[in-house]
């Protein structure tokens, strides 16, 4: 009995040890059985990026960085970009000067029906980078522009004007398309029939004129860009001939189209 006693002792004390043992041998036994294998193509994938960890030293893989691709309109948007621009419209469509509401106008057209040719040449001047959040996500340039009208319908055969405005360019990212949308005013000379008789006519030569457009710019590259869209333009003396002559004004819109040309600004990514 004693000798069974003792043997029992003995295998319960060596079966106690060899359970508290385990969690100190095993990571050793492991780690020999690592190195006689060939390691996996996943193990093999990430060992470079791997980061020992310190209490166990087992291998942890970090997570994955997402960064995000570079956009190129950052070369072709951005602050102290001068460009010039050249843009021809064909406005045909007679409306009612929008703005009567506020004036207590009635909102109606004249019988006399014009079509205004507009060619404009523009220096446009980038004021920022790109930046707001993705819904307006773009920059703004300012508009110096100075311009010879045709008129092959109306009293009036010609018009030249200065104008300054606003674009708002609204660029998504790594998109060559990105809409627009722009306002300019100023004042031009016009030969005005109004003081000659013509009925409906402007009623003197001095003006002012008001432009607001919309539409999408594409870029070839940093330094070329095409432009498509509407724009409305509005001719009148603000009253400036009444009580002589009556002020009717010209309101027309329809399709423009443009270029633009990179004139001076830096580089910021290579092409």
């Amino acid at each position: 009995m004693d000798g069974n006693g003792t043997m029992g002792k003995v295998g319960r004390i060596l079966v106690l040890t060899a359970i508290f043992s385990a969690p100190a041998i095993l990571p050793a036994y492991l780690r020999a059985q690592d190195g006689s294998r060939a390691p996996s193509t996943a193990e093999t994938a990430i060992s470079s990026d791997s980061v020992p960890d310190a209490d166990s030293g087992i291998q942890r893989v970090p997570k994955a960085r997402h960064t995000r691709q570079p956009d190129f309109n950052d070369a072709i948007y951005f602050r102290n970009k001068l460009e010039f621009s050249l843009d021809g419209a064909w406005l045909p469509i007679n409306i009612p000067f929008p703005f009567d509401v506020f004036e207590r106008d009635p909102y109606d057209l004249y019988p006399l029906r014009y079509t205004l040719v507009p060619i404009i040449a523009s220096i446009r001047w980038h004021t920022g980078n790109i930046w707001g959040p993705p819904v307006i996500r773009g920059n703004w340039d300012v508009t110096f522009s100075t311009s010879f009208t045709a008129i092959p319908r109306g009293a009036e055969t010609r018009y030249f004007a200065y104008d300054m405005g606003l674009r708002r360019n609204f660029i998504p990212r790594n998109w060559r398309v990105t809409p627009y949308w722009d306002v300019r005013a100023g004042l031009g000379l016009i030969n005005a029939k109004g003081p000659l008789g013509v009925y409906y006519a402007q009623g003197q030569n001095f003006t002012f004129n008001i432009n607001m457009g919309a539409g999408v710019r594409y870029s070839l590259n940093r330094r070329y860009a095409f432009s498509a869209g509407l724009n409305w333009m509005h001719i009148s003396n603000a009253n400036l001939s009444a009580p002589a002559y009556s002020n009717y004004g010209i309101n027309v819109y329809g399709p423009m189209i443009g270029v633009d040309v990179l004139l001076r600004g830096r580089q910021r990514v290579s092409e």
